[in-house]
């Protein structure tokens, strides 16, 4: 059952040039930025956001912090169905890849894959599957299964030669944390990450990721408004350099920034109690053109395109194999 599915990566170079390919996910968040009348130019100004974000921080021996530039892939993820001949690979998912170039030596470091993580099972799950189940429902329902297959396919892709091949270590995905929640500040303070910040209980998104086999960790960068949301393998604070995490933040953030102004691009900084809210006014637009309203209705139809061409068709596959893959303990 371990050889039902086969999985291939193509990468593919996100820079000012960059044009969605027709395989692309339309709602993946630099498609976004890639689409309209001034297309080069929003991509051109997230690039340098980027890049100015990265040298504020990495400001060891980096007096004009211009020494770092900030290079992206975007790593397209398909999963082949090795038994069937008809309609038989699906893009299961798609994330940035980091190299970081050091101007003045001319060394390159690899950063940290799984920025500006996207799938399609996670639009199924969240933008058909649950509002399905919630129509009929009296009150806020979810699933006692949610997100299992999703996070089975994800621990299976990690563990795949076609991640250990080609990437060193496993990813972290970094997000918006959650406007049901409240963060606390502590007096955890990490030299990359920021000061640490807990809340009480997790939300959704966290039991979400926890089935991807991913713990969570929320910091505030220095010169950040809010914290993030950090999901990861393993030690986030042993297993990443400085320079790797510096690479995550900054090119988070930015797109933190773009798309959700209203916490990340907010005129004043998180207190010690935090509750993030999107109706939150005094913050400040970037110039960069971003269609939120697009992305969500993009959500709901690249749901039920998953549904259509993976869920129902590979059905009684995909239940059998998740129900032999061992459940994550912990």
């Amino acid at each position: 059952m371990t050889n039902e599915f086969t999985f291939s990566i193509t990468t593919t170079r996100f820079d000012e040039n960059y044009a969605p390919s027709e395989s692309s996910r339309a709602t993946t968040n630099f498609a976004n930025l890639a689409r309209g009348e001034h297309r080069q130019q929003n991509l051109r100004n997230a690039l340098a956001m980027i890049d100015r974000r990265f040298n504020e921080l990495a400001h060891g021996d980096n007096p004009k912090q211009d020494r770092y530039a900030v290079e992206l892939e975007i790593v397209s993820v398909s999963l082949g169905f090795a038994a069937e001949s008809n309609d038989h690979e699906f893009p299961l998912l798609e994330m940035l890849d980091i190299q970081i170039v050091d101007l003045h030596t001319g060394v390159r470091h690899h950063g940290i894959v799984g920025n500006n993580f996207s799938s399609y099972v996670r639009d199924f799950d969240f933008s058909v599957l649950l509002p399905a189940v919630n129509e009929a429902a009296t009150e806020p329902t979810v699933p006692e299964d949610f997100g299992d297959l999703h996070g089975k396919l994800f621990q299976h892709f990690l563990d795949s030669a076609a991640y250990q091949e080609r990437f060193a270590l496993p990813p972290v995905i970094c997000i918006s944390v959650s406007t049901s929640k409240t963060y606390r500040r502590t007096d955890n303070y990490h030299p990359a990450l920021g000061v640490e910040y807990q809340q009480d209980e997790y939300s959704l998104t966290d039991e979400y990721f926890g089935k991807m086999g991913l713990q969570v960790r929320y910091f505030m960068p220095t010169g950040s408004v809010a914290p993030l949301a950090f999901y990861f393998r393993g030690d986030l604070l042993s297993d990443y350099s400085d320079l790797q995490l510096v690479g995550t933040i900054s090119t988070m953030e930015t797109f933190q920034k773009i798309y959700r102004p209203e916490i990340y691009n907010a005129n004043s900084t998180a207190a010690s109690v935090y509750r993030p809210s999107l109706n939150q006014q005094d913050f400040t637009l970037t110039q960069i053109a971003y269609d939120r309203v697009e992305r969500g209705e993009l959500a709901i139809k690249q749901g039920k395109y998953t549904e259509q061409h993976f869920v129902k068709p590979h059905k009684n596959v995909l239940e059998q194999w998740a129900a032999n893959y061992p459940t994550l303990v912990g």
